[in-house]
């Protein structure tokens, strides 16, 4: 099996590292990702500058573009032969609900399926990075089943994982995207030069975190196993537009 591995923390992260380290037991693993940390860039692309590819002492190669970019780049320029699956991250944060609008590790298993491949993505759903190697092995498990079930050719598998230690987790869930309240507004601030510049607030907090979603999941020490449409049609209100337009 071949993967192409990538990411949104950027190519030096420590996520993407230890993801590596694990898939090299069951692949042959190229790791494609941008030169800097990229969160945030959802399926962004870089079309008015020139993209630049190094290969990096450890082999992995650094990209000055969006995870859009890398993982582009790496299918149709890179690669001696196509992939047969794409895997971005692991992420340094949670994915859930709203979060994979905006996620360029999302956005990187997207890319992948836009190309024809199979994708995951995979988050780690806590900032100290203690547990990486527990989100490693949940993706592992999801490979393995993937070979003799494929997904659709219309989705992609999203995995967050709390971080806890392995032999705490207590198992996987299938759910769905669960939803945050709107973020906190914006702050604004003055530079040493008496000039505004504003940052954006923290996230909503969660609205919509029952069972069944992905943050319930998680805050009860599941690994979140939550199947996305690259098809964004909203196929139940076709007819009622159409009634309507008519």
């Amino acid at each position: 099996m071949k993967i192409l591995l990538s990411n949104d923390d950027g190519v030096h992260a420590k996520g993407i590292a230890i993801l590596y380290q694990a898939l090299s037991q069951i692949a042959d693993v190229t790791v494609i990702g941008p030169d800097r940390n990229c969160s945030g860039a959802s399926n962004s692309l870089t079309l008015l500058n020139p993209l630049r590819a190094t290969t990096l002492e450890n082999g992995f190669i650094s990209v000055n573009g969006t995870p859009t970019d890398c993982v582009h780049l790496g299918v149709s320029k890179l690669s001696d032969e196509l992939p047969d699956l794409v895997v971005a991250g692991i992420n340094n944060g949670a994915n859930l609900g709203d979060d994979t609008l905006y996620s360029g590790t999302v956005a990187a298993a997207t890319e992948g399926r836009h190309l024809g491949l199979p994708a995951i993505a995979v988050s780690l759903c806590s900032k100290n990075e203690a547990h990486y190697e527990t989100a490693a092995h949940v993706t592992v498990e999801i490979i393995r089943k993937l070979a003799n079930h494929p997904l659709p050719k219309d989705q992609i598998i999203n995995i967050n994982v709390p971080d806890i230690p392995l032999n705490e987790l207590k198992g996987m869930k299938v759910t769905r995207l669960g939803a945050r309240h709107k973020a906190d507004t914006m702050t604004e601030q003055i530079d040493p030069w008496g000039r505004s510049v504003y940052w954006y607030g923290t996230l909503g907090h969660e609205s919509d975190a029952g069972e069944g979603t992905d943050f319930h999941a998680v805050n009860n020490g599941y690994a979140a196993i939550t199947p996305l449409k690259v098809d964004m049609t909203a196929h139940e209100s076709l007819d009622a537009v159409a009634s309507w337009l008519s």
